[in-house]
């Protein structure tokens, strides 16, 4: 048999009455660990649990890298200027700031942030998903940065122009 262990557990008043009428005394120590088991038996093992969720991440992966490919084939077979870069916004300060790119073809963070009166940061944070979201969707960013120097402006965001409507 093996070790056994004592474990102290606090129970309503209630279930312990019901305890003492339905279990007879010298059994219910053998009842409380069969309903642990019991519930034991039912609960999933987190290494049950852990081997699921990196099956899903793998599954994820593979799916993700499916839709990269698809991209990849339909970025082959579209014509220039199809894609609408405003498919990448989530709100208006993103589609100000495609706006700006579109109207100019290429901006400095600080330009940006002037234009929509807030701060660099959050005009940077934008422009980082903005070209990531794309990157994942299209397998090419609609967007990127160039730290050398173009028509005048030195480390500028740019439109890829081979990508976006005209």
């Amino acid at each position: 048999m093996e070790k056994l262990r004592v474990i102290s557990a606090k129970i309503s008043e209630e279930v312990y009455k019901e305890m003492i009428l339905r279990v007879p005394e010298g059994e219910r120590s053998s009842f409380i660990r069969d309903a642990i088991m019991d519930k034991l038996q039912k609960t999933p093992k987190p290494d049950k649990i852990l081997e699921l969720e990196q099956r899903l991440n793998k599954m994820e992966k593979e799916f993700a890298q499916i839709r990269k490919y698809l991209a990849n084939l339909e970025l082959l077979t579209y014509e220039r200027g199809k894609t609408n870069p405003h498919t990448f916004c989530n709100d208006e300060t993103d589609h100000k700031i495609i706006d700006y790119l579109t109207h100019y073809k290429g901006a400095t963070t600080p330009e940006l942030a002037e234009y929509l009166k807030t701060n660099r940061w959050l005009i940077l944070n934008r422009l980082r998903r903005i070209q990531k979201k794309s990157n994942k969707q299209l397998g090419k960013p609609i967007i990127h940065y160039y730290a050398g120097e173009k028509t005048g402006k030195k480390r500028a965001w740019w439109m890829n122009e081979e990508l976006i409507e005209t």
